[in-house]
């Protein structure tokens, strides 16, 4: 069988049969030989330049090299290159022989986990049964995703020995030390990585103006290829932290999933893909107080915001005790901050200067300000850049009732039936609201909730037996650098 027979009868492109064996095709058509002829001159057998051709064999032996290009009688500068080539894929076989000398450990974490042992544990045993083999971890930008995915990664690692291959974009630092491994490893990772869910992997035509150039979109192939032949039928777990691109390359996901059977692949992202297969599992910010309860100290601390805040509070000062005076300072800012991890650390760094009193004050008088002041001017651009994305990214419908409740002051009423019962209060609102707002029917209503819910600007909330929803503080605080002018574009 021919390489472009096999090719065609398979799906494959030539870039997937490996470049040895490409020359070694090309020379043997320029003068003319079959397979069995070059057999007979280099003293190869046949099924072993078959093998080559078809890429089925991608690492020769020196000795298999020269005497292939003996019996092709190549030149200096064509045996150079086809020797070059053999090189590729005997590193290709070290880099499998480190891979194979023992489980490839994940980054190490520099902090303990706080308020995500359901999460961790559900996540853990889903990927570990392979009831789920493509679990996307969504949720806003500093709400722990990239923890998490260490903590799953660190559990499949010692629990079940599954090797940790780890990539991850640009963004944020996170404090955590680097993955080890096999030369060339986290190269080929993040190659990888970068073909299914970085910026080129937006599902460009094959053909056409704005087609991939053949030459980087083979490259991208080879290495999906290279980790599937690395990985091959054991267990393995392939993270890839930040993607942010919203079109994956699906059939290339597709692909690695199926010659790697044992592989399963957790993402961390801004949405979800709606791709087949998909575990899109939304990661909310850790559990805050309610406004309603009236906390003793020790009752207040166990709550997982609470218990990260006074974590990083007694870093600066390790000698503070919570009292009953500052319960209430304490439970307000964990509320206004909604719990996210990012905002609690920033705000609990900055009690070196400031006491409780006047950091809730400035929380209150103006949370965007200062969370930017608090994060840092690169914190905050990141989140007001991310909370855009999540923005533009809603329905028009979505986009106006997200104006519409941020507008909305605390406790303000609509005349919907929640209202008897305190609708708005902190933000807060039912179903029976949004219908009020919009004038749409309550599936219509349930549906842009849920698209709230899943763009990460709000958050569901069960109380007394009934679904309330609030948006988040720190999206009211950035919506009018955000949703609102994606709004206002949306209605010209």
């Amino acid at each position: 069988m021919t390489t472009s027979t096999k090719a065609e009868r398979t799906g494959e492109t030539a870039e997937d049969i490996g470049l040895f064996g490409r020359l070694v095709r090309g020379h043997r058509d320029r003068v003319g030989l079959t397979q069995r002829e070059l057999a007979d001159l280099s003293t190869i057998s046949v099924r072993a330049i078959r093998d080559l051709e078809q890429g089925r064999a991608t690492r020769p032996r020196h000795a298999t090299v020269r005497l292939i290009a003996d019996g092709l009688r190549l030149g200096p500068r064509a045996r150079a290159d086809l020797e070059a080539a053999a090189r590729q894929g005997q590193n290709g076989w070290a880099l499998k022989l480190g891979y194979d000398a023992g489980p490839v450990a994940p980054p190490a974490a520099l902090d303990t986990l706080t308020g995500r042992e359901s999460e961790a544990a559900a996540l853990t045993a889903e990927l570990a049964s392979g009831t789920e083999r493509l679990v996307n971890v969504m949720g806003l930008s500093g709400v722990g995703k990239t923890r998490l995915a260490l903590e799953v990664a660190a559990r499949l690692h010692g629990g079940s020995g599954f090797p940790v291959l780890w990539a991850a974009f640009g963004g944020p630092t996170v404090a955590y030390r680097p993955p080890s491994g096999p030369d060339g490893l986290t190269t080929l990772v993040a190659g990888c990585a970068d073909a299914l869910f970085g910026p080129s992997a937006t599902g460009r035509p094959s053909s056409g103006p704005s087609a991939e150039p053949p030459a980087e979109a083979g490259a991208r192939h080879a290495d999906v290829t290279a980790l599937a032949e690395l990985v091959a039928d054991r267990p393995a777990l392939l993270v890839v932290d930040g993607a942010l691109t919203d079109r994956p390359d699906t059939a290339g996901i597709d692909r690695l999933l199926r010659d790697c059977p044992e592989l399963r692949i957790l993402v961390t992202s801004e949405g979800p893909y709606g791709i087949a297969g998909e575990r899109a599992f939304l990661l909310g910010p850790l559990e805050a107080p309610v406004g309603t309860v009236e906390y003793t100290p020790d009752a207040l601390g166990r709550i997982p915001a609470v218990r990260l805040f006074l974590d990083q509070l007694r870093r600066t000062r390790p000698e503070y005790v919570l009292t009953a005076d500052d319960v209430p300072m304490v439970a307000d800012v964990c509320r206004r901050l909604d719990g996210l991890p990012s905002a609690l650390r920033a705000a609990a760094s900055w009690l070196v200067v400031y006491d409780l009193a006047t950091l809730r004050q400035c929380l209150e008088d103006d949370l965007a300000s200062l969370l930017v002041h608090l994060a840092g001017d690169d914190e905050g651009a990141r989140f007001l850049e991310a909370l855009r994305r999540r923005v533009a990214r809603l329905p028009e419908d979505g986009r106006a009732l997200l104006a519409r409740l941020c507008e909305r002051e605390p406790g303000e009423g609509n005349g919907g039936a929640g209202d008897a019962d305190g609708a708005g209060r902190d933000g807060g609102f039912a179903l029976a609201d949004v219908a009020a707002l919009t004038g749409r029917s309550l599936p219509d209503c349930g549906r842009m909730v849920r698209d709230l819910l899943l763009s990460g600007t709000a958050r569901p909330s069960y109380e007394l037996g009934r679904s309330r929803f609030q948006v988040f503080h720190l999206v009211r605080a950035f919506q009018p650098a955000a949703a609102r002018v994606t709004t206002a574009a949306g209605h010209r």
